[in-house]
């Protein structure tokens, strides 16, 4: 190559056929090229298959059962998408706007109370309803025992669009067990 430089042509001058010349290709080893069939074996294409269905976790409305931070039985819970304002919030915790429909989801495993309120949200949505009412329970009835539906639910409130607003009900309607939703209008 370097007489070829020599010649009177620079680097950059030369093709790259001209530049590769005097190189030979490497001779293949004991590399086997496979051609037919895939290259996983039945067993692992099984294994990932069932992986993969196993991994899956349920998630509706994209809520999924994952843990969530725990809140306390007594806790008061409130919530406010930006825009909200806080006369509207004010009354929605006095229970001043008038609930129209509700929903209890005492002793519900926690994927169907997902599936339950994510199915009444959007139900009240479709049918224009203004505010509505979640009973979650406080885990009162086993002592020691964590709040997990009332976690999960202030977690799923939170994350799906029709919720505009919710608060922790007043004690004739449940209190700390129970919720004020404000539910966006749908636009005609």
């Amino acid at each position: 190559m370097s007489d070829k430089i020599n010649s009177g042509k620079t680097q950059a001058e030369l093709s790259f056929t001209e530049m590769m010349a005097d190189v030979s290709p490497i001779k293949q080893g004991k590399t086997v090229v496979r051609t037919n069939g895939p290259i996983r074996k039945d067993k692992q294409r099984a294994y990932h298959r069932s992986m993969a269905e196993a991994d899956i976790d349920q998630v509706i409305d994209g809520l999924s059962s994952e843990i969530v931070a725990i809140v306390e039985s007594d806790e008061e819970l409130i919530f406010a998408a930006p825009g909200i304002q806080v006369s509207m919030m004010k009354r929605l915790r006095k229970g001043h706007i008038p609930w129209e429909a509700g929903i209890d989801l005492h002793g519900m495993t926690v994927d169907t109370a997902r599936d339950e309120l994510s199915l009444f949200i959007r139900d009240a949505q479709r049918q224009g309803m203004r505010s509505v009412m979640v009973i979650h329970g406080k885990a009162f009835s086993q002592s020691g025992q964590q709040p997990v539906l009332k976690s999960y639910v202030n977690d799923w409130l939170r994350q799906l669009s029709q919720v505009l607003a919710f608060c922790s009900a007043q004690p004739k309607d449940g209190g700390s067990g129970a919720l004020y939703i404000l539910i966006k209008q749908n636009k005609q």
